[in-house]
């Protein structure tokens, strides 16, 4: 699978904040949670208590959306990306790699008593106003 362009895994290292929305039976939920990004595998890694709603609803339905946005009252330069995936909590070599990435850019939240999760990132679409008003940029997950 080829993983996104550079300018969307550019703009996606550059921020730390998704909003990251789960839905179950017709009741939709966003959390704002810190990230990193793992390239190699394409995916987000957050933490998140087990309590959560959003922990909740991914028992039932895994699959979730989100977003990561660059606030700027410029219109000229708004840019976001939106995506779609599949939640989990990482397995055995990702889980040691996606818990070594998480503490280097949040090492306080080695303090925390929280799950660590990712998100399989299946398609991305990026906002780009710096290349005309409107641009899109899309990537999608396609077997190889």
């Amino acid at each position: 699978m080829k993983n996104p362009e550079k300018r969307i895994i550019d703009f996606i290292h550059k921020h730390h904040v998704l909003t990251l929305a789960s839905c179950v039976e017709n009741n939709p939920w966003c959390a704002n949670c810190f990230y990193v990004y793992l390239e190699e595998e394409n995916c987000f890694v957050f933490t998140s208590d087990d309590s959560t709603k959003h922990v909740q609803d991914v028992n039932t339905n895994p699959r979730v959306a989100g977003s990561v946005v660059l606030e700027t009252n410029v219109v000229g330069k708004i840019r976001g990306i939106q995506f779609r995936g599949l939640m989990e909590i990482p397995k055995s070599e990702l889980a040691e790699k996606a818990k070594k990435a998480y503490l280097k850019r949040f090492p306080f939240a080695v303090l925390m008593k929280t799950s660590l999760w990712i998100v399989h990132v299946d398609y991305i679409k990026m906002t780009d106003n710096r290349l005309g008003f409107g641009k899109k940029i899309i990537w999608e997950a396609k077997e190889d």
